[in-house]
């Protein structure tokens, strides 16, 4: 368990977060060479990031822009005519380069193209091409949903948990197998609208099947087999359900095209999928190679790892529900 000690050091550093939430611009072509737009920014307690959007070409402002709050973002919108062709145009997200958050742009006109774009703190700024394709988008979508799952600490420990309850090997090709069935089933059902949970306690309920996998993790050691025990694949089942609406939360607050949502639902689910087995591929190497360093440990260490991730899970739990 030696090496489970550097994960959840890697965990704990970063307790308190989650995945950063993104802007969000979206310019809709209503008429020939006018366009809606609507901006999204996030909210620090009741400061706006201060981002701004800027176009290269010439513009004309037809409704000034309004703004609302949303709770957690800004809400702006208003309608522009592009007097220069928005297609070919360099579009900046001003600011974007001092923060530590993304933006998504979408841009729909009206011979029925799309062009859907992540903009970085890195990469602020993106042309708009001449003739959109889907090639851009589904990679797009393909890497929002690897880095979701990778700075979405919640899954990533109750993958651990999976990890250590079920150990390498057949066992743990099971349960996670399941596990991606059973959240790829919630995600794409509440993505499309066939079902529909509350966000905040969905969020409490994930944090607490994090706590349960670790309580079963005690218990096993402890040689208690309950049914959890000996079918770990249908608890990753039961909780998967509960991570999937949490990663359409995450998909929901992204948005997603018109006209275009199955593709785009589809490679962001890939994504999800891809970061999942990049973590689990990375935990089982690094077990291997800690294993080999010889370190004498006392018995006690073995509950350490479960205690340390029940007690991580439960702070998430009451922090969650203090959001209710």
């Amino acid at each position: 368990m030696k090496w489970l000690l550097v994960i959840l050091t890697l965990f704990s550093a970063v307790a308190l977060g989650h995945e950063v939430r993104p802007a969000y611009l979206e310019l809709r072509e209503v008429s020939p060479a006018v366009f809606q737009v609507v901006w999204k920014t996030p909210m620090r307690g009741e400061m706006r990031l201060a981002l701004d959007v800027v176009l290269s070409g010439r513009q004309d402002i037809l409704i000034p822009p309004s703004s609302r709050l949303t709770g957690d973002a800004a809400v702006q919108t208003w309608t522009l005519r592009a007097l220069d062709p928005l297609q070919g145009q360099l579009l900046t997200i001003s600011g974007l380069d001092g923060t530590m958050t993304d933006t998504l742009v979408r841009a729909s006109f009206l011979d029925g193209s799309q062009w859907t774009q992540r903009l970085t703190p890195s990469q602020p700024e993106a042309r708009i091409p001449v003739r959109p394709g889907a090639l851009a988008l589904t990679w797009t979508y393909l890497k929002m949903g690897v880095e979701h799952i990778l700075l979405g600490l919640d899954h990533l420990l109750f993958v651990l948990a999976l990890l250590i309850f079920t150990g390498p090997g057949w066992p743990l090709v099971k349960t996670v197998t399941a596990f991606t069935v059973a959240h790829s089933l919630t995600l794409g059902a509440a993505t499309l609208g066939w079902v529909a949970a509350p966000a905040a306690p969905m969020e409490a309920l994930i944090a607490l099947s994090i706590v349960f996998v670790a309580v079963e993790i005690v218990h096993s050691q402890r040689g208690r087999h309950s049914l959890a025990v000996r079918m770990p694949w249908l608890v990753a089942f039961v909780f998967g359900l509960l991570h999937g609406f949490g990663f359409a939360g995450a998909l929901s607050e992204i948005g997603l095209p018109a006209g275009q949502i199955p593709l785009a639902l589809l490679f962001f689910n890939l994504g999800v999928e891809a970061g999942q087995l990049l973590f689990v591929a990375a935990a089982l190497i690094l077990m291997a190679v800690l294993r080999r360093i010889p370190i004498s440990l006392p018995g006690w260490f073995s509950l350490a790892p479960p205690y340390a991730i029940g007690s991580l899970a439960m702070f998430w739990v009451f922090q969650r529900l203090a959001l209710f």
